[in-house]
């Protein structure tokens, strides 16, 4: 038996694991586009922000491979899926049988329309090997532009500003994270950066770069130009299954799977932010693309892959952020137009903290939360939405205390 798995991330390296775990024998492959041995992406904007060196990134030991008699591929990407025949077309020429198939590749960084977006000193943030490059251009940057103010925009403004750059943040919404917090928590997030010198701008968006050969000023479409020497491309991202074109497995929102994460190609799966899953709150195919659910996606897909049956019980959205003083964490449906049926939201500010507590009940039951500071009950809160019971009212007052 034969298992290749495309991606060294959470999911990949979870699933040739869990492989290993049950089959000693069977031939794993690992491919993955990255060289650099598999690491905690959740980790490389603190990289970027000098909060750790790269060293620390690996999440496992550097004989991974070895050790568990793993054929690695690094640096190459796979251009094609033969489900018909169960194989491989590689970007080296090459192409590679399989008897089991997992596909973990993550996802891409959002493309946007601009002249001159090629220019140097324009990076997405998705992998180490862009953070590496910032860093390496770091010492020569004054200005950093920002945009778009979802996860990974608001990581890199964060990272940059403690970094002492001056950073301006382009966004559509009035304030970072707005598909994570609602107004008044996410009001508390862009006051705390502005005051630590983050400029926001809203309702603009960037036309084109100038620059000889590196980039030095962004042209926005209300006329005005914004001087930058680097820019940090953070639009969101989306599941990467551009080599899936006629491979014959079904891609609506990301590749979909049943409970087993197999794929509707037999002998095919799929894990981790590539995924598309049942998410427990919302009752619908969703992606949440975060850490714990890939790792756990990863194991389930590999001990399937093995010969073993199991089951995912869909997925949950959560988060958990620090920033300066700030203790952030959201989880399920934050925003209450998402919930359907008897909906009731429950809050309170003590703004002096400033302390936050935002709760979302959908008949009587929690289906997302967003806490500010003191979020030590974050994962009872977590395992409350997972159970599914309805709260008398008591039980809610006790959230807001």
């Amino acid at each position: 038996m034969h298992h290749v798995i495309i991606g060294n991330g959470i999911a990949g390296v979870q699933a040739a694991e869990a492989i290993r775990h049950l089959d000693p024998e069977s031939e794993i492959s690992m491919i993955a586009a990255e060289t650099f041995p598999p690491y905690c992406r959740p980790m490389i904007s603190l990289l970027l922000e000098g909060a750790v060196t790269p060293d620390r990134l690996p999440i496992r030991p550097g004989d991974f491979y070895e050790s568990r008699s793993i054929r690695a591929f690094p640096g190459v990407r796979v251009t094609a899926i033969d489900s018909g025949r169960a194989r491989l077309s590689l970007d080296t020429g090459e192409t590679l049988a399989y008897d089991r198939l997992l596909i973990a590749t993550g996802a891409d960084p959002r493309a946007i329309r601009a002249e001159g977006k090629t220019l140097a000193g324009i990076f997405s943030m998705r992998t180490v090997s862009d953070v590496q490059k910032m860093l390496d251009m770091l010492s020569s940057c004054r200005s950093a532009l920002v945009l778009g103010g979802g996860l990974v925009g608001f990581k890199a403004a964060y990272s940059l500003l403690k970094r002492g750059m001056a950073v301006t943040m382009l966004i559509a919404s009035g304030y970072p994270l707005s598909m994570q917090l609602d107004p008044v928590s996410g009001g508390i997030i862009r006051d705390t950066l502005v005051r630590h010198g983050l400029h926001v701008e809203t309702g603009v968006e960037v036309t084109a770069f100038e620059g000889s050969g590196r980039v030095q000023r962004a042209i926005l479409n209300d006329g005005r130009t914004l001087a930058c020497d680097l820019v940090v491309v953070g639009k969101g991202v989306r599941p990467a299954t551009g080599f899936l074109a006629g491979s014959g497995i079904d891609v609506d929102l990301g590749i979909r799977v049943d409970e087993h994460l197999q794929t509707t190609i037999s002998g095919v799966f799929a894990a981790g932010d590539v995924a598309e899953l049942t998410d427990v709150v919302r009752k619908r195919p969703w992606i949440n693309a975060i850490w714990p659910e890939a790792a756990a996606q990863g194991w389930i897909a590999g001990l399937n892959m093995a010969g073993r049956s199991a089951s995912y019980q869909g997925s949950l959205g959560r988060n958990v952020i620090r920033m300066f003083d700030l203790d952030i964490m959201t989880a399920g449906i934050v925003q209450p137009q998402e919930a359907a049926g008897t909906t009731q939201v429950l809050t309170h500010l003590d703004g002096n903290g400033p302390i936050y507590r935002r709760f979302v009940l959908q008949e009587d039951r929690l289906v997302g939360f967003t806490l500010i500071n003191r979020i030590e009950k974050g994962g009872m809160l977590v395992s409350l939405i997972q159970r599914g019971l309805p709260l008398d009212p008591e039980e809610k007052r006790l959230l807001l205390l």
